[in-house]
């Protein structure tokens, strides 16, 4: 009786260890695809900044990652039909409603859709890895359910936290929601809730640690890799807002993390889809078969999805680049949006498609004392009600002037160069020169590298009639940011005002290699060409510039006066 015990208990040693698999796919391509991406990621981007500006990075991310890897859930969202048909309504009349508000914002310039997309877009980073670790404790425990309230509580926390305690996050934050119309905090009530987010913090670590240690010590310990989950991705999230040098760096940083992790669980979740259930045909059939060929062609998808955010710059008419940005901004609430029900761990499908034992992810049970839609508008009104306020405040007119807004953002963020700066912009604005280039020295003391404040002192000290000064900004400027074409430009206007004229020659023709559609240098240039004889020239960059600018008064007469000169 023995061999067969033998032989049975050496059969299903295997098949017990590949159902207990802490992995989703295997431990090598987890730790690179989920886990550990962010020591990928760094060097790579260390290596990026070399050659391009954080701003070119962060517009190639945001356009190929950002909104690329909202294909995938789109794909499955209209391809598999069991699920369309379970949220047809929901598929149907969302794209519609939030396509037309968001393009109805842009014509409008309503920045709370901006709010809106920013706030739901943390949440969103946050409830992935909430999602992951739900997969890898399931995967491990029977228990995993009973950790799912301090596992989203930690996630809430941590997330939060390093959002509300950046300065540069905050203040963005702060600054559209000023934008936006919502009302003036006092500057003590917001400092109290910084600091009171600490406090909460505290305590919801300790009390994540606790039960960690209780279960652990009950022999019911949690996932070994939701914990290595857990540390890379907080710690990297708080680096990306809070560690890097530049936010838009930070911003991408993430956004890769988060994109890598999403197009390949999607990929493991879609083949698997395709591969069980013979009712999915089509597209989805023909992308998600198990071929390395389809892998390229699902990347490729992705990345010309993602290439209608890339056309935005290139579309002169208005209207349609308008309604470019409308969609774009649609992509990304409606991702945010179907992922917040299309994934959930706690459905019997994605569990059987991850590979997960049922009772390692059931949610906790709890009474439902409403209906499921009445539960679902709850949440559409959290988000709706504020929204409509919102924009009632902006078109009534009621946004806190920019004198205001700035000054209390500076106010709350004494130290953040940026704020300053922007409270230094809206002084100038209102013509208080002189307390403006007192901000403006601040916000350099604390950020040499600011290459704005720099170009905004040059403009300030050229309001004041000091050129030598004005020049000298200006210069500093391009040494930290040589590819603003703006900046060639107002420094052309110094040299020109100080009889340099083929300095100021040299700095306009610069300018324009760089920005094309300045129509200022184009104007001045074209002077600069009249006075020299050459009219026919002076004529083309007259009409470049009244392209630009039709009601380019200035140019229009000058163009006029070259005509005259050439007999036209």
């Amino acid at each position: 009786m023995s061999p067969p015990k033998a032989r049975h208990s050496q059969t299903s040693a295997p098949a017990a260890a590949a159902k207990t698999s802490p992995w989703i796919l295997d431990r090598w391509r987890d730790l690179v695809l989920f886990v550990g991406t962010p020591v990928l990621l760094i060097p790579i981007f260390t290596a990026a900044q070399a050659r391009w500006s954080a701003q070119d990075i962060f517009l190639f991310v945001g356009a190929f990652g950002a909104m690329g890897h909202h294909l995938p859930g789109m794909i499955r969202a209209y391809g598999d039909r069991a699920l369309f048909n379970r949220f047809k309504i929901r598929f149907v009349v969302a794209p519609l409603a939030i396509l037309a508000v968001c393009i109805w914002s842009v014509f409008y310039n309503i920045q709370a859709v901006q709010l809106l997309a920013m706030a739901w877009g943390i949440w969103h980073g946050m409830m992935q890895t909430y999602g992951f670790c739900r997969i890898y404790d399931a995967k491990a425990s029977a228990k995993a359910a009973a950790r799912a309230r301090i596992d989203l509580a930690l996630c809430f926390a941590w997330f939060s936290a390093a959002v509300l305690l950046s300065p540069m996050r905050f203040r963005t934050l702060l600054e559209l929601y000023y934008e936006s119309g919502g009302p003036v905090v006092a500057s003590t009530a917001v400092s109290a809730f910084r600091i009171g987010i600490v406090g909460v913090l505290a305590l919801v670590t300790i009390a994540f640690v606790w039960r960690q240690w209780s279960d652990w010590r009950g022999q019911g310990g949690a996932s070994p890799v939701k914990i290595t989950l857990l540390v890379s991705s907080i710690a990297f999230w708080w680096y990306c807002n809070n560690g890097v040098q530049n936010i838009l760096v930070g911003i991408a940083l993430f956004e890769v993390f988060h994109d890598v992790q999403y197009l390949a669980i999607v990929w493991i979740y879609n083949r698997t889809r395709v591969e069980r259930d013979k009712s999915i045909g089509g597209f989805m059939r023909f992308v998600f078969r198990r071929s390395g060929a389809l892998v390229g062609v699902y990347v490729g998808l992705v990345l010309a999805y993602g290439a209608i955010a890339l056309t935005q710059s290139a579309i002169t008419a208005e209207w349609i680049r308008n309604g470019l940005i409308g969609l774009v901004t649609a992509s990304a609430l409606l991702h945010f949006y179907y992922d917040g029900f299309i994934w959930k761990v706690r459905e019997t499908q994605t569990r059987s498609m991850l590979g997960i034992d049922g009772t390692g992810a059931a949610a906790l049970t709890s009474p439902r004392l409403w209906p499921a839609w009445f539960r679902h508008s709850l949440r559409w009104a959290a988000l709706v009600i504020p929204f409509g306020v919102l924009c009632a405040a902006q078109l009534a007119g009621r946004v806190v002037p920019p004198i205001e807004r700035t000054a209390k953002v500076a106010e709350v963020l004494p130290n953040d160069a940026k704020a300053q700066l922007n409270y230094g912009r809206a002084l100038h604005e209102i013509g208080r020169v002189q307390e403006a280039i007192a901000k403006y020295e601040f916000a350099i003391r604390r950020d040499a590298t600011l290459a704005e404040a720099e170009f905004l002192l040059g403009f300030a000290w050229k309001d004041l009639g000091n050129l030598d000064k004005a020049q000298q900004h200006y210069e500093r400027s391009l040494a930290l940011d040589p590819k603003n074409g703006k900046c060639e430009c107002n420094l052309a206007n110094v040299l020109l005002e100080k009889g340099l004229t083929s300095d100021a020659r040299r700095h306009y023709e610069h300018s324009l290699t760089l920005s094309p559609v300045l129509q200022v240098s184009h104007k001045e240039l074209g002077d600069i060409l009249c006075g020299e004889g050459n009219y026919q020239a002076a004529i083309d960059h007259y009409e470049a510039a009244l392209r630009i600018q039709p009601d380019f008064a200035e140019a229009q007469q000058s163009l006029s006066f070259a005509r005259s000169l050439v007999g036209h």
